[in-house]
């Protein structure tokens, strides 16, 4: 059996060694492992189960936005890809091919999905006749395949799951507004249930998807100050409608192109979660999307009572709803206070005969290290109500962290110290893509998102007129 104390030191330290204390708690909480395939991951039962709890959030805001779920093929033909110029050559050094099936070469080469903006281009051209057949509101739950180098769990590998949604609408008013909205469902989402605050915006021209007008990001700061692309919404304009012949009759008599948008999340979001809100104990979830909401601790459970009234608590706690589990191993209670602080269990309970005689119970909140008493009779309201004040804490926490380290710089130097520093960064910039190419050559920092609402007097690289105010970033 393991030392009480030694779970700490099982994992890397997150202040010295981020990368390996990362891959420490996703395989130590046993979130995934790698798969057989390089750059494969298995998503191990806890981990699907938090996937499945953002799942379940995101599918109820996408119906509640008029959206349908569809499902699409897995493989797509080569000359799709190749329909639409700027898709074909962002997505060429990611795509698996798929040349050879039941003994034989293949006509044409099959990809295997990296993104399916062409597959449904293809079958609403087919599906889109006439104004009253839009807009057209699909999402899909998939898994997708993008042949990375330089892979790690959750936040980059080569295949992946998340959901896509596309659209298509009469208007380029309509598909820019449904864009824009999806960015919004995006962060109400991130911020609610992830309790991690986002930045929103438009990126620059390169760093737009390969195919899209524009493209909106939503960015999160992570714990060692880079940020993570959260997810991305995009305006695709006439591009695709015109590569695919999406056309419809108009109320007008006239033949006219479809505008489309795309927008998608995926299990990068698990990966967000644990660098936003973990610690040197490990992880620490957010109780929307926690497997586990509650634990409950029994002290001296051989005593006579003790794991009835264990038992007795969890029914009670699951009848209201909550995502409970008495941990009745043969663990030490130390031990069992580690791995379930490890696994970023929002609440525990320690129930022992001392409680019991005197009706209370001891309650340990993860994201604050703390313990208070609380009644045994008003176990279910008492827990309900820290559930909720956990969950809003946490998101105060995290804007807090992020908002002292968002700096702003005037030249190459603040950049680079603001970078160095573990900031995001807020500078000028004339919107010449050699400035922005010569802010990432020299500081290895990226143009996350315009900084809404804001403006800069000059570019801090050519010192020339600014036309935005840019947040830079390293990123993930």
């Amino acid at each position: 059996m393991a030392n009480d104390n030694n779970f700490v030191n099982q994992i890397a330290d997150i202040e010295k060694d981020f990368p390996q204390w990362y891959t420490d708690v996703v395989l130590k909480t046993k979130l995934v492992d790698y798969g057989p395939v390089k750059g494969t991951m298995v998503i191990r039962p806890y981990g699907y189960a938090i996937w499945e709890n953002i799942q379940r959030e995101l599918d109820r805001r996408f119906k509640e936005t008029g959206h349908e779920n569809a499902y699409f093929p897995l493989l797509i033909p080569m000359s799709f890809l190749s329909k639409e110029k700027e898709h074909v050559e962002g997505f060429a050094p990611e795509v698996a091919v798929v040349t050879h099936a039941g003994g034989e070469e293949l006509a044409e080469p099959l990809v295997v999905r990296p993104t399916s903006e062409t597959i449904f281009g293809n079958m609403y051209s087919k599906w889109i006749q006439s104004y009253r057949d839009l807009p057209v509101l699909m999402n899909q739950w998939a898994n997708v395949m993008r042949w990375e180098k330089t892979t790690r769990p959750f936040l980059r590998t080569s295949e992946f799951l998340w959901q896509e949604g596309h659209t298509a609408h009469a208007t380029e008013e309509e598909a820019l507004e449904e864009t824009i909205k999806m960015l919004n469902v995006y962060k109400e989402f991130a911020e609610n249930c992830l309790a991690i605050p986002v930045i929103t915006g438009k990126k620059t021209e390169k760093e737009k998807f390969a195919g899209a007008v524009a493209t909106f990001g939503m960015e999160a700061m992570m714990h060692d100050g880079k940020s993570l692309q959260a997810g991305t919404s995009h305006y695709l304009g006439q591009n695709f409608a015109k590569a695919f012949d999406i056309k419809f009759l108009d109320k007008d008599g006239a033949l006219k192109y479809a505008y489309t948008s795309s927008w998608g999340v995926s299990t990068r979001l698990i990966g967000a979660l644990i660098m936003a809100h973990g610690d040197q104990r490990g992880l620490a979830l957010p109780p929307v999307v926690a497997p586990v909401q509650v634990v409950i601790v029994p002290i001296a459970a051989k005593k006579a009572g003790v794991m009835e009234k264990c038992a007795e608590v969890k029914s009670q706690l699951e009848a209201a709803g909550i995502r409970v589990k008495l941990d009745d191993t043969d663990n030490s209670p130390g031990w069992k206070f580690n791995e379930w602080e490890m696994k970023g269990v929002p609440l525990r309970i320690e129930l022992g005969p001392r409680d019991i005689e005197g009706g209370k119970a001891l309650i340990f909140r993860r994201d604050r290290l703390e313990k208070a008493e609380y009644s045994l009779g008003d176990i279910v309201s008492a827990v309900k109500e820290l559930l909720a004040v956990v969950q809003k804490d946490m998101l105060e926490a995290a804007r807090k962290r992020r908002d002292r380290r968002i700096v702003y710089a005037n030249d190459m130097a603040g950049i680079l110290a603001g970078v160095e520093g573990g900031n995001f960064v807020k500078a000028g910039w004339c919107g010449c893509r050699e400035c922005e190419d010569k802010i990432k050559a020299e500081t290895a920092a990226t143009a996350r998102v315009y900084a809404e609402g804001e403006s800069a007097e000059t570019c801090a690289v050519c010192g020339k007129k600014a036309q935005h105010m840019v947040i830079f970033a390293r990123a993930y």
